[in-house]
């Protein structure tokens, strides 16, 4: 009787860890946009204490975009993507490491770079939200 009491009502199922709604590249593209910014301010401002602080909010940022990037790959985005978007894997690699080169540079173009390959991942990420 107690099992019957506690036993699921409901069985649901999805494409990824929850059911959709909580991924969106929205996320890394902000903290992307924020790791560019501050490159372009640090270009502006020789105060070494003003360096050394937008160096680590620069750094931070970009970890952070690498994060949401590293999640859809690991936790959205699933195998029959893959098998329809052959160069999704190559895509996130690059993002990646557009991001890393970001992180440690003070160049803006290196920030836009990443903001480019996020806006592909974006592109699929809408895809298949679609189908």
């Amino acid at each position: 009787m107690l099992s019957r009491l506690f036993a699921p009502k409901v069985k649901v199922s999805a494409h990824c860890d929850l059911p959709c709604g909580v991924y969106d590249p929205a996320q890394a593209r902000i903290e992307a946009e924020s790791v560019k910014a501050v490159q372009e301010k640090m270009a502006g401002n020789d105060d070494p204490h003003f360096q050394a602080r937008a160096t680590v909010i620069k750094e931070q940022r970009a970890e952070l975009a690498k994060h949401h990037v590293s999640v859809l790959w690991s936790d959205y985005f699933k195998p029959p993507h893959f098998e329809k978007y052959p160069e999704l894997h190559q895509l996130v690699n690059d993002t990646l490491k557009a991001l890393s080169a970001a992180k440690a540079s003070t160049d803006p173009a290196t920030g836009q770079k990443a903001l480019d390959y996020i806006a592909q991942v974006d592109k699929i990420f809408w895809e298949t939200k679609k189908a």
